[in-house]
C-alpha cells in the first residue's frame, strides 16, 4: 500500500495510531531534551540557575515558533497538494519553506546576539541570575537553524506518511543531547555548568538535522528538496504556508510573551523572586512534558484531516476527527490526574538542596495550573483541525482565545488580588473558558462536515 491509499483509504482509527505514535514518543522525547538540561542544571549548579534556563525561553519559543509555522504551514500545503496530486505545488511547499526558515532563523540569531544583555534585562532576570541566562542563551542562538530546519523537515516528513522516520530523528537528537549534558555540565567532564548544557543542545540539533535531512533528499522521499535553486522562493506558497501556520505562532510566541509577563509579575509580587522564577520554569519544563505526546496525537491528525479534507473524502474525515478528540481529551485528563498525584514528587527531583520554600510552593503552584488541563485539550485539537483545513482565521480565534483574551488581563488582575498565587489562578480559569469556545467551535465545524457527507451521498445516488 503507497502513501496515497493509506492516507486515503486506510482505516482511519487504525492509521491515527499508526501515525500518531512515532508522533507522541518524537515529541516526548523532544519535550525530554529540554526537561533533562533543567535537571542537570539543577543538580550541577543549583536551583536559582534554572531561572537561567527560563530566560532563554521566551528565545527559544518564539524560534520555535517560527519553525513550527514553516513546517505546520508547508506540511498543511503539502498534504492538500498530495490529495490532489499535484506535484508543483507539492515541491513549491518544501523548498519554500526550508528556504524561508533559513533566512528567518539566521536573522533572529543575529539581532539575539546583538541585543542579548537588553532582552535578558527586559524578559526580567536579577542580578543571582542574568549570568546564567547569558551563559545558556549567547550558545543556543548559534543553534537555531538546525533547531528550526529540523521541525520543518519533521513536519513535512510526517505528511508524506514517514512519521517513523520523523520519530527517530528527534530521539537521536534528544538521546545524544541526554549523553552530553553531564559530560559537558558536571566537572567530571568539561565543567562547563549552564554554557555545557547549551553546547549539548546545540549539538545534538546540529546531528539531528543532518539525520533527517540526508533522509530527506533520498529516493524514497515524495519531498523533492531541491539543492541547486537555492534562491528561488514561490511567494504565493510563503503566503499560503505562512497563514495556516500562523495560529501555530501565535500560539507559540505568545507563549514567549506570557512568560516574560509572568516573570517580570513575580518580579513585582514575590519576595523569594529567584526560587518563583525557578518555580515557573520548571512548571514550564514538566508542562512541555506532559502536553508534547498530545500535539504528537494532532500531528498524526493532521496529514490524515490535510489529505482526506483536500481529496473530499468526508465521511474519512469525521471518523478520524472523532476518535482524535476522544484521544486527546482523556490523554489531557490523565495528565491532570497525574500532576495532582505526583506535583511535590517533581519538585524534590529538581530540588538539589532540598529546599522546603522551592517544593512546597511549586507543588502547590502546578497544581492549580493544572486544572485547566481538563478542557485544554479541546483547544488544541480544534486549532490543529482548523489549521489542517487551511482555515487560519478561524484557527487564530481558538489560538488567542486562550493566551490573548483571557490569561493576560486574568493575570494581571488575579495577581492584583492575590498576589503571585493569582497567576496560576489565571492559567487554569484561561484554560478552562478557551476550552468552553472550542468545544462550541468543534461542535459548528461537525455539523458542516455531517452536511458535506450528507451532499456526498445524495450526489452519489444521483448519480447512480
Amino acid at each position: 500500500m503507497n502513501r496515497e491509499q493509506m492516507l486515503g483509504e486506510y482505516d482511519v482509527k487504525k492509521l491515527l495510531i499508526k501515525l500518531s505514535i512515532p508522533a507522541m514518543v518524537g515529541m516526548f522525547v523532544n519535550a525530554l531534551y529540554n526537561f533533562v538540561d533543567t535537571l542537570f542544571v539543577a543538580h550541577g549548579v543549583g536551583e536559582v540557575a534554572i531561572a537561567g534556563l527560563g530566560f532563554a525561553f521566551p528565545v527559544q519559543m518564539i524560534m520555535t515558533a517560527v519553525g513550527l509555522m514553516i513546517g505546520i504551514g508547508s506540511a498543511s500545503v503539502f498534504s492538500r497538494a498530495y490529495g490532489r496530486r499535484d506535484r508543483e505545488k507539492m515541491s513549491h511547499a518544501v523548498n519554500t519553506g526550508l528556504r524561508i526558515d533559513f533566512i528567518l532563523a539566521i536573522t533572529f540569531a543575529a539581532i539575539g546576539l546583538l541585543f542579548i544583555d537588553k532582552l535578558l534585562i527586559f524578559f526580567g532576570a536579577t542580578t543571582s541570575n542574568i549570568d546564567y541566562a547569558r551563559q545558556y542563551l549567547s550558545v543556543i542562538l548559534y543553534g537555531l537553524v538546525p533547531m528550526t530546519m529540523t521541525m520543518v523537515l519533521n513536519n513535512l516528513t510526517r505528511a508524506e506518511g514517514r512519521a517513523t522516520l520523523a520519530m527517530v530523528a528527534m530521539m537521536v537528537g534528544t538521546g545524544l543531547n541526554i549523553i552530553l549534558d553531564p559530560i559537558f555540565i558536571f566537572d567530571f567532564g568539561f565543567g562547563l555548568g549552564v554554557t555545557g548544557a547549551a553546547i549539548a543542545t546545540v549539538i545534538s540539533q546540529s546531528i539531528s538535522f543532518v539525520f533527517i535531512f540526508m533522509f530527506s533528499i533520498g529516493k524514497k522521499s515524495s519531498l523533492m528538496i531541491n539543492l541547486k535553486e537555492i534562491f528561488h522562493i514561490d511567494w504565493d506558497t510563503v503566503k499560503e504556508t505562512v497563514a495556516v501556520g500562523m495560529p501555530t505562532f501565535l500560539r507559540n510566541a505568545i507563549g514567549a510573551f506570557l512568560a516574560i509577563i509572568i516573570f517580570r509579575l513575580i518580579k513585582a509580587y514575590a519576595v523569594e523572586v529567584d526560587l518563583y522564577q525557578s518555580i515557573y520554569t520548571v512548571i514550564n519544563r514538566v508542562i512541555n512534558f506532559i502536553f508534547m505526546p498530545g500535539f504528537g496525537i494532532v500531528q498524526g491528525m493532521v496529514p490524515i484531516v490535510g489529505f482526506n479534507f483536500g481529496a473530499k473524502h468526508y465521511k474519512r474525515l469525521k471518523d478520524v476527527i472523532v476518535f482524535a478528540t476522544k484521544i486527546i481529551i482523556t490523554y489531557f485528563v490523565m495528565g491532570f490526574v497525574f500532576v495532582q498525584l505526583f506535583a511535590k514528587g517533581i519538585f524534590v527531583i529538581f530540588s538539589s538542596t532540598q529546599d522546603r520554600f522551592f517544593i512546597t510552593y511549586g507543588a502547590e503552584a502546578f497544581k492549580i495550573i493544572s486544572i485547566g488541563f481538563l478542557l485544554v485539550g479541546f483547544q488544541i485539537v480544534v486549532s490543529a483541525i482548523f489549521q489542517a483545513f487551511g482555515y487560519p482565521l478561524r484557527a487564530l480565534i481558538v489560538t488567542i482565545s486562550r493566551q490573548v483574551l483571557f490569561f493576560i488581563p486574568l493575570s494581571f488582575l488575579f495577581s492584583s488580588i492575590w498576589g503571585v498565587k493569582g497567576i496560576w489562578y489565571a492559567f487554569f480559569s484561561a484554560d478552562l473558558l478557551s476550552g468552553l469556545i472550542s468545544i462550541l467551535l468543534l461542535l459548528i465545524e461537525m455539523k458542516s462536515i455531517n452536511g458535506m457527507i450528507l451532499n456526498n451521498i445524495n450526489e452519489s445516488s444521483a448519480l447512480s
